[in-house]
């Protein structure tokens, strides 16, 4: 099922916000103008207080994109603003209104926005979720969550366990998990030391490359281990860990490990926000993405490794192994430091170049045809 001049609008975050979903939206806003529909994207003019923000900072350095009409519009905190901005969409009456919701804290301006919308009685409200129940707890999650759940008219969950999870605040409503599309946004596929040479990265070692914001369930602590452990139980040299992303905690205990363990030699620390016209380099320098994920919902960066075609060594949690076939694409890994030091063992004895096929025939899944197709059939537009 597909659709051509609709007026669409897409609410979350877009530039001048950086980060994957922003990403997201722009992409999925390109897709959705390649098949003729007239696009918007709402973002947010404050999207998170201060102590909601662990970052540096909340805004790209980089560019707008080309040929998308972002308006910057939307404060996450203020009840008037969301009551002005309903009214406004309202009025416009989109025929398809594609949110996103990744936290609870923004279930009452998104849920305000989104009741005054359904007024209209014509405009159809689909929701991305990429997370019902967030990663780390804050009081009121359930209720924020319960609030934003009652205006939508259907969800695309990005796991299956969102799917599950989503079970918590309605059964009524159609709801369906599609895979992440594959980020192809970020440029081609270089070569490796071409990539290396421009990060000033050694070319006669292995890489291994953990990308992204730096959070404790992503389980940097346990990659960390893992080093310390294939350094002195497997015999592993000739491998340089490429960190890769902002801190979004303190970053002190990590230090602390790295020191104790004695693995600073081991690492290649480059820990600030990568602008998105950097991703390439890092994604195709790489021999390997490593996820030691603690949990996991979803990741934006398994379409990242997808499209560069880079294995992956991912824990077993969440929807990550349900992305990363096991021995194809890349191989599984408890999520415990002894386990993932034996996978990257293994991924090193068996050669990235055995993984490639397995990439090349697996990316073809996820399209962004398919994801629009998907988001239309949810609408049900008679």
């Amino acid at each position: 099922m597909d659709i051509q001049h609709k007026n669409i609008i897409i609410i979350g975050p877009a530039h001048p916000l950086r980060g994957g979903l922003a990403s997201y939206n722009e992409r999925l806003a390109k897709a959705f103008q390649d098949k003729g529909n007239t696009v918007q994207i709402f973002t947010f003019s404050l999207q998170y207080p201060g102590f909601l923000f662990p970052g540096t900072t909340q805004f790209s350095s980089e560019p707008a994109p080309p040929n998308l009409r972002i308006r910057v519009c939307i404060n996450s905190i203020n009840p008037f603003n969301w009551i002005k901005i309903g009214k406004q969409i309202a009025k416009q009456k989109p025929d398809l209104i594609i949110v996103r919701y990744w936290l609870p804290f923004m279930g009452p301006c998104l849920g305000t926005i989104l009741r005054i919308v359904k007024k209209n009685k014509h405009t159809k409200i689909v929701c991305i979720a990429d997370n019902i129940i967030p990663h780390e707890k804050r009081m009121g999650d359930l209720q924020f969550t319960k609030y934003f759940v009652k205006p939508i008219d259907g969800f695309i969950t990005m796991s299956t366990k969102v799917l599950e999870d989503l079970k918590q605040f309605t059964t009524s409503k159609p709801a369906k998990y599609v895979a992440h599309p594959l980020y192809d946004n970020f440029g081609e596929k270089i070569n490796q030391a071409t990539a290396r040479q421009h990060l000033s990265l050694p070319l006669d070692v292995r890489v291994v490359l953990f990308f992204g914001f730096i959070r404790q369930y992503k389980g940097l602590d346990l990659l960390l281990d893992a080093i310390a452990i294939l350094k002195n139980n497997h015999n592993q040299s000739n491998i340089k860990f490429l960190i890769a992303g902002e801190f979004y905690e303190d970053r002190k205990p990590y230090d602390d490990q790295i020191h104790r363990l004695g693995i600073y030699e081991d690492l290649i620390l480059r820990t600030d926000f990568i602008p998105d016209s950097e991703v390439k380099y890092y994604l195709c320098a790489a021999d390997m993405l490593i996820q030691p994920y603690r949990n996991a919902t979803q990741s934006g960066v398994t379409p990242l490794a997808y499209h560069f075609e880079v294995p992956m060594v991912v824990t077993n949690v969440g929807g990550l192994p349900a992305l990363v076939p096991d021995k194809k694409v890349g191989l599984i890994a408890e999520p415990n430091a002894a386990s993932i030091a034996q996978k990257i063992a293994e991924f090193f004895a068996v050669g990235a170049e055995s993984f490639i096929p397995g990439l090349q025939s697996e990316k073809g899944k996820y399209s962004w045809d398919v994801m629009t197709e998907e988001i239309v059939s949810i609408a049900n537009f008679k």
